[in-house]
């Protein structure tokens, strides 16, 4: 009798624990639960995995962009067999390792990798493009602008299923609007292209590069310095009128640059470009912004350097421009290669030279 008792008790007694033991697991869970622990986190947290993949299936697939002539195009994004014939876009696209298709190597300075890039097919050039090329290479995109923007709608018509874009800045109003016209038509490709080739980071960081490049030279400048830019070619120092034209021109908008020649510029036809080099001497510039056409052509090997002809020039010996070395030399393929890069580096140069 006292077995059988003994053995009842020591049932209960085990019964009785594993009761106890069982609660406390279920009280755990419980407090874990109502405190917000890593059970409850973890399964409401997709996976880094799943994240990825959800923004990689958000990414855009085309860009909607309406260009300079007006149109819209679709354009998809990382485009197949690429032209393009944009001086202002070959430097930018090089640099972030866009393969070109077809492209005017004949009007590539020898600075960028395309021109002698033999699975680049070649359309010549501006003024005797072979636009069949275009077509023969079946693009997906054909970037257009500056020289060959005339070629628009000839383009269009060779390749209709093709997103056609014209990339041209207007840069010809003498009304004080080329300056700005310039800097947000910069911009503005700089980051589209970023959005076609999905280098906007790229772009951005380009961007704020040419900002930063801006806001140096405009603060080096006193205001008052007398400015006048120039363009050597054949060995001739041709007048390059303010405030419209390529390069130098906008630039007088951009750092309210004070020109001793001013000229009624309001026009388009470049009015004052035939100023004599004797008229330029007697203006008496403090400050002498320099282009050399020949560096960036194939006329370069049989040319003298502008370098030479401005600071060997009688005529200007005498000015302060030259006795001070107050002289800025834009990067010498610069006719042949307007990029951002090139006017970042040439707005880099102003700044330094106007601090010293």
């Amino acid at each position: 009798m006292k077995k059988v008792w003994s053995t009842l008790i020591m049932i209960l007694l085990v019964l009785a624990l594993v009761a106890c033991a069982s609660s406390n697991n279920g009280s755990g869970n419980n407090t874990s639960g109502s405190a917000g622990g890593n059970t409850s986190t973890e399964t409401k947290t997709p996976e880094p995995n799943a994240a990825s993949e959800q923004n990689e299936t958000e990414k855009p697939t085309t860009v909607e962009y309406t260009d300079a002539n007006g149109n819209t195009a679709t354009i998809p994004v990382n485009p197949k067999n690429v032209v393009s014939l944009d001086n202002r876009t070959f430097e930018t696209l090089e640099a972030w390792g866009i393969k070109l298709a077809a492209a005017p190597k004949n009007v590539i300075p020898a600075t960028i990798s395309y021109k002698n890039d033999d699975s680049i097919q070649n359309i010549g050039s501006h003024t005797e493009p072979n636009l069949e090329v275009i077509a023969a290479v079946d693009p997906e995109l054909v970037i257009v602008g500056q020289r060959f923007a005339r070629y628009y709608e000839d383009i269009k018509e060779l390749v209709p299923n093709a997103a056609v874009i014209n990339l041209d800045i207007n840069v010809s109003a003498g009304d004080g609007t080329a300056g700005d016209n310039l800097v947000s038509g910069f911009k503005d490709i700089t980051l589209l292209l970023g959005q076609i080739f999905d280098k906007n980071e790229e772009a951005e960081a380009l961007v704020a590069e040419f900002d930063k490049a801006i806001a140096d030279a405009k603060a080096a400048y006193n205001g008052t310095d007398a400015v006048i830019s120039v363009i050597v070619s054949g060995g001739n120092i041709g007048y390059s009128a303010p405030h419209n034209g390529r390069v130098w021109g906008p630039l007088y908008d951009i750092f309210g640059w004070v020109s001793p020649l001013e000229i009624d510029n309001t026009s388009t036809d470049h009015q004052g470009d035939e100023i004599s080099v004797e008229a330029i001497a007697q203006a008496n510039p403090d400050w002498l912004m320099v282009l050399d056409r020949d560096a960036a052509t194939s006329s370069a090997a049989e040319s003298t350097p502008a370098k030479d002809v401005i600071e060997n020039s009688p005529a200007l010996k005498n000015t302060t421009a030259i006795k001070n070395g107050n002289i800025v030399y834009a990067p010498a393929d610069t006719y042949t290669n307007e990029s951002i890069q090139t006017y970042i580096e040439i707005f880099q140069s102003i700044a330094e030279a106007l601090k010293k």
